[in-house]
């Protein structure tokens, strides 16, 4: 019974191990829309966008301050005495020219740049989880040819040991098989490792644990391949449009042209309505508390700063400048971007229609090979040489599959 016990704990352990999360592109893509730290922390800001929204909007209305003092005083030959008085006062902002219309102008900008901000990270997170997904399964395909490459050499290594036991052939081409075996053990090795740290990289884009085992359910459908007919220049033109750093470039320029206006506001008066109310007098029972109500506007005007207002309009300036440079700088990197982009995707679409033919070849040459040295007529370095052709077809077209949806997400 125990004996029965022991198998069946064994038989749910490895079956827990082993167990693996199906996991699509796109629910991999929802996962990381949602648990995304990055994409977490680009959307808090723009709470910190809405918050300084607020403060700038509450400039333009109405404020209420109060105040409370008490005071005692003692002179030689007199009596000690002590007195309060307190205060409420509301004031409303009248004029301050441009300068709180400009700063709540400019935060509703912050609003929209930040919204943008998030739906371009939205869009890098999504691109990254594509390229993270397809590179997972390209590392896994990869491995895969490592293996039927090894099982190739183990299979050769088998018919070799026979030959040279019967006589047929050397032992030199024993101990070469033997290399070339271990070598290839090698390359499964590192080729299975690769696809361990992309898919690690997966998991870290997508936000689950570390350890959960991952069974990557989708391969590249017959939609990825379809014919992109745009030219560089159309998308060239669209991006110009609708890229989302782009345009929040264009806010930031409109964010420092209000800055300046912000600076010149100071050369202005402000004016205030204010109205409040008073009253103190004696601590003691006896003492004076009629309030006293005052009503009123005041302006004021910054005549002279030492040449602080001046300083402010040119580092309003100054980096209204370095806005449009950055702006024409970003224009010409997504430009060169998207051209490296758009070619290279086309480079793989021509690789991918020329490395099924060759694949193909490099199968029935090895066939040939294996086939001559078998019944004594071919080299062992004709083998190498056609599983290397082989391995090499075979990685060559997935790469050229795998860049191409690389690309052309």
């Amino acid at each position: 019974m125990k004996k029965i016990f022991s198998i069946l704990l064994a038989t749910v352990a490895i079956h827990s191990t082993t167990f693996a999360a199906d996991l699509s592109l796109q629910r991999a893509i929802d996962l990381a829309l949602t648990q995304n730290s990055d994409l977490k922390i680009t959307q808090k800001q723009e709470d910190v966008a809405r918050a300084n929204l607020k403060q700038a909007q509450g400039g333009k209305k109405f404020s209420v301050s109060a105040n409370s003092s008490v005071n005692a005083n003692k002179t030689i030959n007199h009596d000690s005495s002590s007195s309060m008085s307190n205060g409420i006062t509301a004031t409303l902002p009248i004029y301050s020219g441009g300068r709180l219309e400009s700063q709540i102008e400019s935060s509703e900008i912050g609003v929209r740049t930040s919204e943008l901000a998030t739906e371009r990270q939205r869009e890098t997170t999504k691109l990254e989880v594509i390229q993270a997904y397809y590179n997972a399964l390209e590392a896994k395909r990869n491995s895969e040819v490592d293996q039927e490459t090894v099982d190739n050499y183990s299979a050769h290594l088998e018919n070799v040991s026979q030959l040279y036991t019967a006589g047929a052939t050397a032992r030199i081409d024993v101990i070469r098989s033997n290399v070339e075996l271990s070598n290839a053990r090698q390359t499964l090795i590192q080729s299975r490792n690769s696809y361990e740290v992309n898919l690690a990289q997966l998991r870290n884009l997508i936000g689950i644990d570390r350890t959960e085992p991952l069974n990557l359910t989708d391969d590249l459908s017959e939609e990825t391949y379809a014919i992109f007919n745009r030219s560089l220049e159309s998308c060239t033109d669209y991006a110009h449009e609708n890229r989302k750093d782009l345009l929040s470039d264009q806010f930031t320029i409109e964010q420092r042209e209000l800055a300046v206006k912000i600076a010149k506001a100071n050369y202005k008066p402000s004016v205030n309505a204010n109205a409040g109310a008073s009253w103190g007098g004696s601590i003691h029972p006896s003492g004076d508390w009629d309030p006293d109500l005052n009503a009123g506007i005041s302006a004021s005007w910054n005549i002279f700063d030492s040449g602080v207002t001046r300083a402010e309009i040119e580092e309003a300036e100054a980096e209204l400048e370095v806005a449009n440079l950055t702006y024409k700088r970003d224009l010409d990197t997504v430009d060169l971007n998207l051209r490296t982009a758009y070619l290279n995707m086309r480079e793989a679409e021509a690789r991918f229609n020329s490395t099924g033919q060759a694949v193909h070849q490099a199968e029935e040459d090895y066939f040939i090979a294996r086939e001559k040295y078998r019944v004594g007529e071919g080299l062992l370095l004709d083998i190498i040489d056609a599983q290397l052709a082989l391995s090499t077809a075979k990685k060559n077209a997935i790469s050229a599959r795998y860049d191409y949806a690389r690309y052309k997400a």
